[in-house]
């Protein structure tokens, strides 16, 4: 009993975890809901890639450090040496035009001696057990297996598997030779034994080919420098044949044992628990290859000390845990006490942790500096705008008065105000389509949106009101009304806004056209009648949004390019926008290397964008992040997936900070204990007494 009190007083009441890791190399972080794939194959999604970018190594990764994002060999050896063919195979020279291109060959020569996790489909399976097995950990002796160009070449086939519906297969097909013949040769042999497990290795793929054992080569149509970008990502990484084998038995798949649930790859992690009702743990590879942190990175990371582990071995980590969260106030009430050691903000605690400046720069409440918080910030490689039908017959076409109607809701929809209100200030408004951090992007002067902004006191300004009237009557709408019919003009605004706050992102939009009497109609929808609605050219105005998948800024302007409007042919040119000038720049811009001439071309691009204004160009969202005083090399890199191998903690700081913020109260526990023993000694000592007096009687 006396020795309750001193063990509760040590004793970290409130902790989520148990004791073990509290001393060691483990992260803590969280998820909201399952990932949906963890085959390289077929995710494509962030929080997919949140796992599959520790496990997966494809041929090369982006820099932790640098900026612009550049890349750096990862799987292979050094950067892929590309060779540039003519129509009869032989090379071209390397200044060659991109008519004479016909094939671009691109040599990738591995590490040597890389291993693959422990995993079973290495090692001999007793079909008989297969039947007790509920869970991969319960196979027996785990084997593994040096990593060869075969992996990588049978991963590339898996991309054309008609099962595995990769979402890269349709675009992969207009560059990768011989991927559309794959694809059907496979759907005829699924035909002949659908049910038959198909070993990739017997099908040929035109465009790959094996070298030698370390060495392959992938031949893709014409001139496309964004196919390094690719090959970053993990649908270029490699997959052992057993692996896929393995896992196509039926009774592991009654079990959900899946290359879905149970990804197997060369990283630095494994993932070792997929329970999506509770945790997924990320453990250290033993088998992990040697692999150093960056000895070089931008000019500022020296002093914000992230090259103070320069050279050394990496992962740093043993162990990182994700639990699962779906709520955001427990979740940040939990980093708030150390449980977690990192955490993005949301609005219900923005205030809380954030304030800003007189400047608008964004700064931590005293609140979080006291508890040593480090908040780190970004502009994110997307957008967010709002886009016009250009097949619309009333703000679509390239008319004059169509046009100006455009500039003239540009200038008025304040895009200023809106990140201010329903943002929390993190967010930069868009003066066209590319974000900073992607090639072609300008900042300043040279960069602003003539058409709705002045250059005033170096910065920009929006153009006035009566600026935004002046062209509607140009526009042949003088007061919001068709000068020939006398009608309000009514637009129609399509969404799919369901949530509790988006009424009044609504009434914000609405009120903006009010302010050149224009009528803003809400159609509200679910999103498969919204999808509809895109393909088939009906909405009028809408709200789109668009994530890099590269560093290019064709991966931003090609949503603009005619043949790829979503009307009719699916494309993702959301507006249906087409300009033949912007088209022919286009194609002269996506296949030039990084260059003034590229930079020179771009501008021409912009400046026709920004006239014919096919878009609100919104804007890039800033990423808000806060790091605990213990967790270190941290930078955000918008690009790469595979960054928690970099991340270092440090445990004992992070153990004594945990006491300190959850130190147990114990008083009410003394003052309950005296005010009980005051309560019961007296009624105890009465009972005592009454039994002594009822001993006597019954002597006498």
């Amino acid at each position: 009993m006396y020795g309750l009190f001193p063990l509760l007083a040590s004793a970290n009441w409130n902790s989520p975890y148990s004791e073990e890791g509290v001393e060691s190399q483990v992260l803590y972080s969280s998820f909201s809901g399952r990932p949906k794939h963890l085959d390289p194959a077929r995710s494509y999604s962030s929080n997919e890639y949140t796992f599959i970018g520790q496990i997966y190594e494809p041929p090369l990764q982006y820099h932790y450090l640098k900026r612009p994002y550049q890349l750096e060999p990862l799987g292979a050896v050094e950067m892929p040496k590309v060779t540039y063919l003519d129509q009869q195979g032989d090379p071209l020279p390397k200044d060659a035009s991109i008519e004479q291109i016909v094939y671009s060959l691109y040599e990738i020569t591995l590490r040597e001696g890389v291993q693959y996790q422990p995993h079973p489909a290495f090692s001999p399976v007793d079909e008989v057990l297969l039947d007790r097995m509920e869970q991969l950990s319960d196979f027996p002796q785990p084997g593994s297996r040096t990593l060869t160009a075969d992996d990588y070449i049978y991963q590339i086939k898996r991309l054309a598997h008609p099962a595995i519906h990769s979402p890269i297969f349709g675009l992969m097909t207009e560059y990768i030779v011989g991927l559309q013949g794959l694809r059907d040769q496979l759907k005829e042999a699924r035909k002949e034994s659908p049910e038959q497990w198909l070993d990739l290795r017997k099908f040929p793929l035109e465009g790959v080919e094996r070298v030698d054992e370390q060495t392959y080569r992938i031949k893709i149509k014409g001139k496309y420098p964004q196919f390094l970008y690719w090959l970053a990502m993990p649908f270029f990484a490699p997959m052992p044949w057993e692996v896929e084998q393995f896992y196509e038995r039926p009774q592991l798949k009654q079990k959900n044992i899946t290359l879905d649930w149970y990804p197997v790859g060369t990283g630095p992690f494994m993932l070792t628990v997929n329970n999506p009702n509770r945790k997924m743990v990320l453990e250290r590879n033993p088998n992990y290859h040697a692999d150093f942190y960056p000895n070089e990175g931008e000019a500022t990371d020296q002093a914000q000390g992230l090259l103070e582990d320069a050279g050394q071995p990496i992962p740093f980590l043993d162990r990182i845990e994700f639990s699962l969260e779906k709520e955001t106030i427990p979740y940040w009430n939990k980093f708030l006490q150390g449980y977690y050691d990192a955490s993005g903000i949301s609005s219900d605690s923005f205030d809380q942790a954030v304030q800003l400046s007189g400047s608008g720069e964004a700064q931590l409440t005293p609140e979080m500096e006291q508890q040593g918080m480090r908040l780190q910030t970004s502009v994110s490689t997307s957008i967010y705008y709002m886009g016009f039908n250009m097949a619309d017959p009333v703000v679509g076409g390239t008319s004059e008065r169509a046009r100006k109607l455009r500039q003239a809701i540009s200038i008025v929809v304040d895009y200023e105000e809106y990140i201010s209100i329903f943002a929390n200030g993190r967010g930069i408004p868009a003066q066209g389509p590319l974000p900073a951090g992607i090639f072609g992007h300008q900042a300043g002067e040279a960069g602003i949106n003539p058409t709705v902004y002045r250059w005033q006191q170096g910065k920009p300004v929006r153009r006035s009101i009566d600026e935004a009237k002046a062209l509607l009557v140009d526009a042949g709408y003088p007061n919001g009304r068709d000068a020939e019919s006398g009608k309000p003009l009514t637009l129609y605004f399509d969404v799919t806004a369901s949530g509790p706050d988006d009424k009044a992102r609504m009434d914000w939009y609405r009120k903006q056209f009010e302010k050149i009497d224009l009528q803003l109609v809400i159609r509200n929808t679910d999103y498969n009648r919204f999808q509809d609605k895109m393909l088939n050219g009906s909405a009028q105005i809408f709200l789109w949004g668009w994530n890099a998948d590269y560093p290019d800024p064709e991966n931003f302007l090609f949503l603009l390019y005619g043949p790829n409007a979503k009307m009719e042919k699916n494309g993702e040119n959301a507006a249906n926008y087409s300009n033949p000038e912007f088209d022919r720049l286009f194609e002269q811009m996506k296949n030039m290397e990084n260059s003034p001439e590229r930079q020179q071309v771009i501008h021409q691009i912009m400046a026709i964008l920004q006239d014919d204004a096919p878009w609100l160009w919104g804007f890039h969202p800033k990423n808000f992040g806060l790091y605990h005083r213990w967790y270190r090399n941290t930078k955000p890199n918008l690009m790469a997936n595979n960054t928690l191998k970099y991340a270092r903690l440090d445990p004992v700081e992070r153990n004594k900070m945990r006491k300190e913020w959850n130190d147990p109260v114990l008083w009410p526990l003394w003052g309950g204990g005296l005010l009980m023993m005051a309560l019961v000694v007296p009624a105890w000592l009465g009972i005592r007494r009454k039994e002594r007096q009822s001993l006597r009687v019954e002597v006498k």
